[in-house]
């Protein structure tokens, strides 16, 4: 359940058999089908930024290179499309393929196809090793991940100009950092989004900062460990409590709302992803970038590892679709087409070769710094069949540990009583 670390030997490994090995494919047998369903995830915020161009530009190129074939491809926003796909799955309707937020719930029914039934050994052997191991169960791949993130502190340097704050590398210069920005006049000096858009991930990035987690080496949740608990009292003591994170309850403050705020400048520090570092520079922006500073009480000179997120292709089983899905996502997995995705959104891809190849990397030094962090990152429990209804019952509850009369171990313990409730009655 606990992503294992992942270091740029490994990633060199990989990399040197895809030279070797065959593309020996598990496809076989006959199908008949000849339209396939593509259900996905809007990535765009606008019209002119939607995913729709890029699956209509991509699924001309594979029907035109496969005669007779066709793809539909449908787009919901992201706060409904893991709703969407349950709901098509609960009335029989499955797609043949999904791209979402979480897969194991489906892998556990036994309604998705493992990776080897459908790519290449060159393929399945591409895949960057931290985004595999989450999208394994019990040592099978069954979410593919598709495009991937790791979190960075970004900081206004005029801001830090201005206040005379120096980038903070542990949690008690972040505070000092905060301190210094609120004198000057800064809105929000740190901003804490733990409203439910994404409060999960945030809450991730605090808690491995102190050595904690979403889950221990045992294979379970630990939502309420004493690690997870120290982190909620030391930001709540003394980011909230002195009002360092500005006007909004963290609670009621999404991720989006933090980044509108971080790019029009009222915004000291925020926990971002490559394309908010995009749209800042693009604004002319001065932005700095650095890992998440560490608790004071870590110790031993540890480097936690940074927070880390994959979306995941999924392939539902259907009687005749198994050659038809086997190839589109063979199309999709070339480094090309994924390399424009990732690129369209300024996300990093999931494959060791898209990944050498990309030019945001290559280009930007900040871009190497992300994937960088992703391989030696540590992802969501995605490939716990119950994460997608704990990771919701998190990001509804977890910005309350941090509220003014709240007591965070009570509101943890309660997290992590929900949570198994969830995972017995599975």
């Amino acid at each position: 359940m606990r992503s294992r670390l992942f270091g740029a030997t490994a990633s060199v490994a990989v990399f040197g058999l895809l030279g070797s090995l065959a593309t020996a494919c598990g496809l076989s047998g006959s199908d008949g089908k000849t339209t396939l369903r593509l259900v996905a995830a809007e990535y765009g915020n606008s019209p002119a930024t939607s995913s729709k161009a890029y699956w209509d530009k991509l699924t001309a190129a594979f029907t035109a290179a496969h005669p007779g074939k066709k793809v539909e491809v449908t787009l919901y926003p992201w706060a409904d499309v893991d709703r969407e796909v349950t709901r098509m799955v609960k009335e029989d309707n499955a797609p043949d393929v999904a791209l979402m937020g979480a897969y194991s719930d489906f892998a556990a029914q036994g309604r998705l196809y493992a990776a080897s039934e459908l790519l290449s050994i060159r393929a399945e052997a591409n895949f960057l090793s931290p985004l595999v191991e989450a999208g394994s169960v019990g040592n099978t791949l069954y979410g593919l991940p598709f495009v991937a993130s790791s979190r960075l502190l970004f900081y206004n340097e005029g801001l830090f100009d201005e206040a005379g704050a120096k980038p903070p590398k542990t949690w008690s210069d972040l505070k000092e950092a905060a301190e210094e920005l609120k004198k000057v006049g800064v809105l929000y000096p740190y901003a804490l989004p733990l409203g439910p858009e994404e409060a999960h991930a945030e809450a991730l990035i605090w808690e491995l900062s102190n050595g904690g987690g979403y889950a221990d080496s045992s294979g379970g949740y630990s939502i309420a460990s004493e690690q997870n608990t120290e982190t909620f009292r030391w930001i709540k003591d003394n980011l909230v409590a002195p009002g360092l994170t500005g006007p909004v309850p963290p609670a009621e403050l999404n991720r989006q709302d933090a980044f509108a705020a971080f790019l029009r400048g009222e915004v000291g520090m925020v926990n971002g992803y490559p394309s908010l570092l995009h749209e800042a520079r693009a604004k002319g922006m001065r932005v700095g970038t650095l890992s998440m500073p560490v608790s004071d009480t870590l110790g031993d000179g540890r480097i936690p590892p940074s927070a880390g997120v994959a979306d995941w292709m999924m392939a539902f089983k259907h009687d005749d679709n198994r050659e038809l899905v086997g190839s589109f996502l063979e199309f999709v997995y070339e480094d090309k087409n994924l390399s424009e995705f990732a690129g369209r959104y300024h996300l990093l891809p999931s494959t060791v070769s898209a990944a050498e190849a990309s030019k945001d990397a290559a280009a930007d030094p900040s871009g190497e710094q992300f994937l960088t962090a992703l391989r030696g990152a540590e992802l969501y429990p995605v490939n716990e069949p119950s994460w997608l209804q704990v990771s919701n019952t998190i990001k509804r509850n977890i910005g309350k540990a941090v509220a003014p009369s709240a007591d965070p171990k009570v509101v943890l313990e309660d997290i992590a009583q929900q949570a198994r409730d969830i995972t017995e009655q599975r």
